[in-house]
């Protein structure tokens, strides 16, 4: 473990400060302890900025979600929950809507990783995605868990192929790549490749791409 900053919000108002308007934010603990732990962050972090915040690890039953939301949330991500008991999974895509729930879908070796990735399970990768495609999810973030902290490049090929592989039937997938953001130019890559966006966690706080370069990107993007 490294530690890049002892307060979230202060990275937080960084990033938004540059343009940024999406906030990926995971609860560590909240996935080790398989319940929502870090919700005042979340709390602190939403009351303070008006980045759309993304927020995951550890939510597995009905009031997590509703703690989440309360808390300031604007979406959240299930990932072992989508394996382990998918039933509520569905239920949270029918209650809040696709535009509100993200499917994490981890993987090593093409198999779906759950419990902070302590455990692999037998689902493929891209059977399950089309399965919760299917269900009415839109969004997926997939993480090639190999590649995650590494700094040695995304996983193009495994992006293109999801992609391919789930366009088939008409359904839109809005795929958010993850994992391995070594460099400025893998960022573009991955728009043009289709990918939806792009989390860039490590690169940023260890200074590989910086935030100027980010908010330029931003800027020429919306032209």
């Amino acid at each position: 473990m490294k530690i890049y900053n002892e307060d979230p919000l202060e990275a937080a108002k960084e990033f938004e400060a540059h343009g940024i308007t999406y906030l990926h934010l995971v609860d560590l603990d909240g996935a080790k302890s398989k319940h929502i732990v870090n919700h005042k962050i979340l709390e602190k972090i939403a009351s303070n900025t008006n980045l759309k915040i993304d927020f995951g690890g550890g939510l597995k039953s009905d009031k997590d979600l509703e703690i989440a939301f309360e808390s300031g949330a604007h979406q959240i991500t299930g990932g072992s929950i989508a394996v382990k008991d998918p039933d509520t999974f569905k239920s949270w895509i029918k209650k809040y809507g696709s535009e509100k729930i993200i499917l994490g879908a981890d993987a090593n070796n093409e198999k779906v990783a759950i419990s902070g990735w302590l455990e692999e399970s037998e689902e493929l990768l891209i059977p399950f995605i089309q399965s919760y495609l299917k269900e009415g999810i839109k969004y997926v973030i997939c993480t090639d868990i190999a590649r995650d902290g590494m700094l040695q490049g995304p996983a193009f090929d495994l992006y293109k192929r999801i992609l391919e592989e789930t366009g088939s039937d008409g359904n839109k997938l809005n795929l958010i790549a993850s994992g391995g953001i070594s460099t400025f130019e893998e960022i573009p890559r991955l728009s043009e490749l289709g990918c939806e966006g792009t989390i860039i966690g490590k690169a940023l706080y260890e200074g590989r791409i910086g935030l100027k370069q980010l908010e330029k990107y931003i800027l020429e993007s919306s032209i």
